[in-house]
């Protein structure tokens, strides 16, 4: 099947490699943004909501891993693998604090960048993990 482009999907990626570069970053002075669109090789995305993301996850990031250590509390934060933690900040960031998709559009997405990014076993975790974050917040998938 081949692969259609969808900017909010691209925008979407560049958000988990700009988060993701965040755990990495030695000083403020580096531009993890760049850092991503150059890692991805991408130019067209939907900058607004690439943006919109990034600062919603790092303005939330204390109230986004309430969310998802109440969501799986068999798995502490540090013990997350940290792509699969970066998608569940971006869902739960999309499903709890910006509400800006449905529900199901916010899951489908985080187990794409799982799929994409993440393990074997990231998009069993990540649906699992999302899929009590609905359940405890009352969401319709």
């Amino acid at each position: 099947m081949p692969h259609t482009f969808d900017a909010r999907h691209e925008a979407r990626r560049v958000a988990l490699s700009t988060i993701f570069s965040w755990s990495f970053m030695s000083s403020k002075n580096e531009d993890p943004k760049s850092l991503a669109l150059e890692g991805l090789e991408v130019s067209d995305f939907d900058t607004e909501l690439a943006n919109s993301i990034i600062e919603g996850v790092e303005n939330n990031i204390d109230q986004i891993d309430k969310v998802i250590m109440q969501s799986a509390p068999e798995w502490p934060i540090d013990k997350i693998p940290k792509i699969d933690l970066v998608a569940l900040r971006i869902a739960v960031y999309e499903l709890t604090i910006s509400k800006s998709v449905p529900p199901k559009v916010a899951i489908d997405e985080a187990i794409e960048l799982g799929k994409e990014f993440g393990s074997d076993s990231s998009q069993k975790f990540v649906n699992g993990v999302l899929g009590s974050v609905v359940k405890l917040y009352g969401l319709a998938a």
